[in-house]
């Protein structure tokens, strides 16, 4: 009883406090309403009160803990971390894509601090993240001009990264690009596909050209050119680098032009509908007003009022959007059209290659579907293969498949590279990384 009447007593102190530093803003505030110059004090006044009132809720921690010295329970410390309840914009996913849209808002905003923006991401580790676990490949080797400008325009910014989100006092940004090129090899009944795209990547301006067999092999003696009958090769831009750098970099620069972050989920949306009528016809328009964000391994949430909702929850778009009612609309027409995005598992298995091609490998794209680069310097390669259409695995489990690579790809890697054929398998490592559209696993492998 006598640790409660502490706690009581500590608490009337506190509120005591409020209530009389409160009527010193109010009574000020009604004598500053005539002039700037009062005004102008009465933000002091109003930051001399959080200050006291913070040393009021110390105090009143304190009292508390040496009341229960046993409990580690806080009366009045809030939830850290909660997003603002208001915002401009607020990106559901904070990537790669999601931060690189954050910088983007805020630097073109017209004024400093003229659009708020919110990133929440669910997982800050990125442990299941598309972004870190992607092979961090770049090229401009596509059949649409679109995707082309769109790379060509990526690889001058990376190649120029500093110049862009380098961070006054912090340490340069290094994405380790490896300017190798991708190699796409076609056969006899793709080649006409190839030199098709081909003609659209020069008429683009990409550093592309093409190999015949003969030219393949004197530039890449490693690689066995049967079944090969055109290869296309990339000159300029092309390569791989650290994804995770790049997200770090994006995030760090937004984050020092004011963007938040938040580590949160968002769990639903609140809106309003209205009716709008257009060529005669009435439909009903939603507008979100809200956003639901629930912290980390609690069920407390935040609403968070904003104008613009960004969706770039990458493999979870479409159940983002989903909870926004987008799909679930009358047929043929736009609300009732599902928004194209699933999560797919894809595997990346590291290989371990001494015998390997070395400095002299490209970012290999073989024509049955099986990719191959360098990792490094130390001899590690990464590979792997989309399944077929019908052999797509769950998502729901996540473990890496290790028989999927001894059968499916391992062979035909080896034919492709014959340094990689008499190899075998000595060790598994248990630290797998898994998430719904890219699995990793590291095999390592010698000769036999």
């Amino acid at each position: 009883m006598n640790t409660w009447r502490v706690l009581a007593g500590a608490a009337s102190v506190v509120y005591t406090g409020i209530n009389s530093s409160s009527r010193s803003i109010v009574q000020h505030a009604y004598r500053c309403s005539s002039g700037f110059r009062s005004f102008s004090t009465g933000k002091a006044l109003h930051t001399d009160f959080y200050k006291d009132l913070e040393a009021q809720f110390k105090a009143f921690r304190e009292k508390a803990a040496a009341a229960m010295p046993s409990s580690d329970w806080n009366p009045v410390e809030l939830t850290p971390g909660l997003p603002p309840e208001r915002t401009d914009v607020l990106i559901v996913g904070g990537g790669v894509l999601g931060w690189s849209i954050a910088y983007w808002l805020k630097k073109k905003e017209r004024m400093r601090n003229g659009i708020r923006v919110v990133v929440v991401e669910k997982d800050t580790t990125y442990s299941q993240a598309s972004t870190v676990l992607s092979a961090g490949g770049i090229r401009q080797q596509f059949s649409l001009p679109e995707n082309i400008y769109l790379s060509m325009e990526s690889a001058d910014f990376m190649r120029n990264i500093n110049e862009h989100l380098s961070v006054l006092n912090d340490d340069p940004v290094d994405l380790q690009f490896n300017h190798s090129g991708y190699l796409f090899l076609a056969s006899e009944n793709g080649a006409a596909i190839m030199e098709e795209n081909y003609s659209t990547q020069r008429h683009a301006g990409a550093k592309v050209t093409l190999l015949s067999p003969t030219q393949l092999k004197e530039k890449f003696p490693w690689i066995n050119t049967d079944g090969v009958a055109l290869a296309s090769y990339g000159l300029e831009n092309e390569g791989w680098f650290d994804p995770w750098t790049l997200l770090n970099a994006f995030r760090r620069k937004a984050m020092s032009m004011g963007v938040y972050q938040c580590n949160g989920e968002v769990t639903g949306f609140r809106y309003s509908t209205y009716p709008v009528t257009t060529d005669g016809d009435s439909m009903d328009v939603k507008r979100i007003k809200y956003v639901n964000v629930r912290m980390p391994n609690s069920i407390e949430y935040q609403p968070v009022e904003c104008a613009i909702v960004v969706n770039a929850a990458g493999a979870n778009s479409g159940k983002v959007a989903e909870m926004a009612g987008i799909g679930f609309g009358p047929k043929d027409t736009m609300a009732g059209i599902p928004v194209p995005v699933e999560p797919r598992k894809r595997y990346i298995y590291v290989l371990h290659c001494p015998d390997g091609p070395g400095l002299d490998t490209p970012f290999l794209i073989d024509y049955s579907g099986v990719y191959l680069r360098r990792e490094g310097l130390g001899g590690n390669y990464i590979a792997g293969m989309s399944p077929e259409q019908e052999d797509e695995p769950d998502t729901g489990d996540l473990e890496v498949d290790h028989e999927f690579f001894k059968e499916k790809i391992w062979p035909l890697l080896a034919h492709r590279a014959p340094a990689f054929e008499s190899l075998k398998l000595i060790h598994k490592s248990p630290r797998v990384r898994k998430q719904a559209t890219a699995c990793r696993a590291r095999w390592w492998i010698q000769p036999s």
